[in-house]
């Protein structure tokens, strides 16, 4: 009669694939029990591996087809899946914790906290990578969510809440490469497809502690024969996990050395001492030997104590440096005498706190068949491995990426992004490339231009464009054309906000709008000029007379006479803010001058009072009449006052008028020919004589003045009081 097919049975196929030994598991869930058809086991003929890691896939792929073969034969069942665990030995985690802040009020859904964990998970990857110095290519292979955080609260479940910022804890696993491709290969030696891949401590975890006891602060050890796995739990959530190359072989090696046997047959007297008090047995000598379980409890105590201390030193790592409430030791290698106890010795806690799990574990187990199955702490970790098939349906699958066949961790959720990241396909040629920035100064103060955003990567997935959140399955195509760059910034004087800005200067006698005036490392330039990367750039608050005379379609020519602010200038001349400029011919410019010089009459009067004078000796006194000529006068007696007439007071033809720029404010100073700092405190309302700060503080084109320093035409100075 054919055997009836697994799918159609809807039943799991566990594999425990030891260093000593394959357990194969049979069973199915219904309502929350685990019932099992049936189990077996088989022996490593030889050490096919090695602390947990496949030495020899022929050998070990040959063992796990003998018992699929055994288990076919039980249940009549064809098996093709297969559930399996990964042990290791140097698994690594990454603890991260990742931070997302919508720009308003949002209501999370399934999809956002998926995407939240995905970005958490590359986050730890990224991380990975930057610390990982060895030459060995790891894979993701499973992470575990701690904790979720609402604006800043824990919180057990995201979906549904309205928030702002959200954050996950989680803890990411990795495993070299050759730990996985050893197992898949040696299950595809037995024509066994896997199914789903966990780690053994979360195996161990989903029967030895149940989640109501996760809010514990406790630690599982999995002391199998070549690696002793370890899981920690807080708070209700698995909070780190880690493996330690030292088990069970390590004592039978100890053993194998005192009583000169092979490693099987010490392997052989270390189980049986775990319930004899004697075994008898024939070394390599021939000889028959009989040691007692007191003996070899005293030949392993050593080796026991070393295993316990470094489990214990790891524990307390993974637990933030401290030790746990209580231990949970399951695996056989837990089994050896005196284990348990330097467990509690080394972490500090009471005997009673450490502990083998066994049956009293298996409450939601159900053994269909009783024959030959003990349930003690060996079950443990494969009954886990077919469990964590309805909790995790994890596996890892083949995709193509660019023409490269790269495997992947399916979590159920895998992303064409998860598929870069494994290829390590460059994260910057995924999304569109700004152009290069174009760097300048403006005024001495550093300037950038963003260049413009590229195209984005266009990507396939089995020949259709889709984008990079697109789902992945088993041997899907994906094709990636990267990103390309935009074009470089780019920047013109027109575009610098100082240049566009106006002001007022009255040319001819008309108030007109100027523009700022620029140079570009030293040289002057039109506002279309294409600033290049390293210009310095600088945008002057004034006009030449020149540029005036352009904006006003004034030619200046050999003949033309400029005056700025009432004094003779030039083409370069200054022109800033509210100055007056005017553009004459020399005609009209010596006819104006004319006008300002005073009557002729009045210049007679005046030296001819001065030439007046006095004669004591003869007591008279001389008087210019008004055609000019002198006459005598007699000087008055002395009791008479002599009275003088009121002369008109000299004009001095130097004088002129000076333009300066005070606190923002246009100021006029009149009536000298030169002038200095302190002559603009006679024009300016600021009183010295009440204090309003710490001091004042005075400033000429930038820079401290001294006060007889002299000032010039289109001066910017400040005045104000220090607070």
């Amino acid at each position: 009669m054919a055997s009836l097919e697994q799918a159609d049975q809807k039943v799991v196929f566990g594999l425990d694939i030891g260093t000593r030994s394959v357990v194969g598991t049979v069973g199915y869930m219904n309502d929350g029990q685990f019932n099992v058809i049936a189990q077996s086991v088989e022996k490593h003929q030889t050490r096919a591996m090695l602390d947990g890691q496949i030495h020899d896939i022929g050998k070990v792929g040959a063992t796990i087809k003998l018992v699929k073969e055994k288990l076919e034969q039980q249940t009549d069942i064809h098996l093709t899946d297969v559930c399996i665990a990964a042990a290791g030995r140097v698994l690594q985690t990454v603890h991260i914790v990742y931070d997302y802040e919508y720009p308003d009020n949002h209501a999370i859904t399934d999809e956002d906290i998926y995407n939240l964990d995905s970005s958490a998970v590359e986050k730890a990857y990224s991380e990975f990578l930057e610390k990982n110095t060895s030459d060995l290519k790891f894979y993701l292979v499973g992470y575990s969510v701690m904790h979720y955080y609402l604006d800043g609260y824990q919180i057990a479940n995201l979906e549904g809440h309205n928030a702002g910022k959200v954050s996950v804890e989680l803890i990411a696993t990795f495993l070299p490469d050759d730990c996985v491709d050893g197992l898949y290969k040696a299950c595809e030696r037995a024509e066994l497809n896997v199914a789903n891949l966990t780690l053994e401590p979360i195996a161990a975890m989903m029967v030895a502690i149940p989640d109501r006891f996760r809010m514990l602060n406790l630690a599982l050890v999995d002391v199998g024969a070549g690696t002793s796995d370890i899981c920690v739990t807080n708070d209700g959530s698995i909070t780190a996990y880690g493996m330690l190359p030292i088990a069970g072989d390590d004592i039978t090696e100890i053993i194998a050395q005192h009583c000169l046997v092979d490693f099987n047959q010490a392997d052989e007297i270390k189980i049986a001492a775990s319930h004899m008090d004697r075994i008898d047995y024939i070394d390599i000598m021939g000889l028959q030997k009989t040691i007692t379980a007191k003996e070899i409890a005293k030949v392993i105590k050593p080796k026991v104590e070393e295993m316990a201390k470094k489990v214990c030193d790891e524990i307390k790592r993974l637990n933030g440096d401290k030790p746990v409430s209580a231990v949970f030791v399951v695996g056989g290698g837990g089994c050896v005498p005196g284990y348990t106890k330097a467990i509690s010795k080394n972490m500090d806690i009471p005997d009673e706190r450490v502990a083998l799990r066994g049956e009293e574990v298996m409450k939601n187990i159900t053994f269909l068949n009783n024959d030959g199955i003990e349930r003690d702490s060996l079950m443990v970790t494969p009954l886990g491995i077919c469990i964590s098939y309805y909790e995790e349906a994890n596996n890892f699958i083949f995709v193509s990426f660019n023409g490269t066949q790269t495997k992947l961790y399916d979590n159920g959720k895998l992303q064409i992004v998860d598929a870069a990241m494994q290829v390590a396909f460059p994260n910057e040629d995924l999304f569109p490339k700004r152009g290069e920035e174009l760097k300048f100064t403006v005024n001495g103060k550093e300037r950038t231009s963003r260049g413009e955003p590229g195209e984005a990567a266009v990507i396939s997935l089995n020949g259709k464009l889709t984008d990079i959140h697109a789902k992945l399955h088993a041997n899907d195509i994906i094709q990636v054309t990267p990103s390309t760059a935009g074009a470089p910034g780019k920047a013109t004087i027109d575009s610098i906000p100082e240049f566009k800005t106006k002001f007022n200067v009255n040319v001819n006698g008309k108030n007109v709008e100027a523009s700022r005036y620029a140079t570009v490392n030293g040289e002057a330039q039109t506002g279309f000029y294409d600033i290049k990367p390293g210009d310095d750039v600088k945008v002057l608050d004034y006009n030449t007379a020149a540029q005036i005379a352009e904006l006003m379609d004034i030619v200046i020519t050999e003949d033309t006479v400029i005056i700025v602010n009432n004094e003779r200038g030039d083409a370069n001349t200054p022109v800033y803010e509210n100055f007056k400029v005017e553009f004459k011919d020399q005609e009209e410019a010596i006819m104006d001058a004319y006008e300002d010089f005073p009557d002729a009459d009045e210049v007679l009067v005046s030296q001819a009072n001065e030439e007046a004078y006095e004669s004591d000796d003869n007591n008279v006194k001389f008087v210019a009449e008004a055609d000019g000529q002198l006459s005598f006068e007699d000087l008055p007696d002395d009791d008479d006052v002599y009275e003088k007439e009121e002369q008109e007071p000299i004009k001095n033809v130097l004088a002129r008028d000076l333009h300066v720029i005070v606190n923002n404010e246009s100021v006029t100073l009149h009536g000298k020919a030169d002038y200095v700092f302190v002559d603009i405190f006679d024009v300016i309302d600021f009183d010295l004589s009440k204090p309003q700060g710490r001091g004042i503080v005075t400033t000429l084109n930038g820079a401290t003045p001294d006060y007889m320093q002299t000032i010039n035409d289109g001066d910017r100075i400040e005045v104000y009081w220090k607070q």
